[in-house]
């Protein structure tokens, strides 16, 4: 069955938030950028989240599963929920403002 089918989302709701870590602000010198999306989105519904949310040419995306990590409250122990990373590569020219300037 294709996920696509399964889990209708708007680019909103794809998209959850940029991360921002060393190895991913070393990444923006090369136009690649690295958000957390919905575990069951694909590439292609990534690319057109991004193309229609900051209005830029998307060329390549890479994605990987991030582990599922233990948390502990107490005496109980649980699991915080999973991810997936999407690398996101741009054309030239085009930037995506992470960081607001004031």
């Amino acid at each position: 069955m294709n996920s696509d089918l399964k889990h209708n989302f708007s680019e909103q709701q794809i998209i959850k938030y940029p991360i921002i870590t060393d190895k991913a602000t070393r990444l923006l010198e090369n136009n690649q950028y690295t958000f957390i999306v919905d575990r069951y989105s694909t590439k292609p519904t990534i690319k057109s989240a991004i193309e229609s949310l900051f209005n830029v040419k998307v060329i390549k995306i890479n994605t990987c599963h991030l582990p599922k990590k233990k948390k502990r409250v107490g005496k109980y122990l649980g699991s915080k929920p999973k991810h997936k990373k999407a690398i996101v590569t741009l054309s030239e020219g085009n930037v995506i403002n992470l960081f607001t300037e004031n």
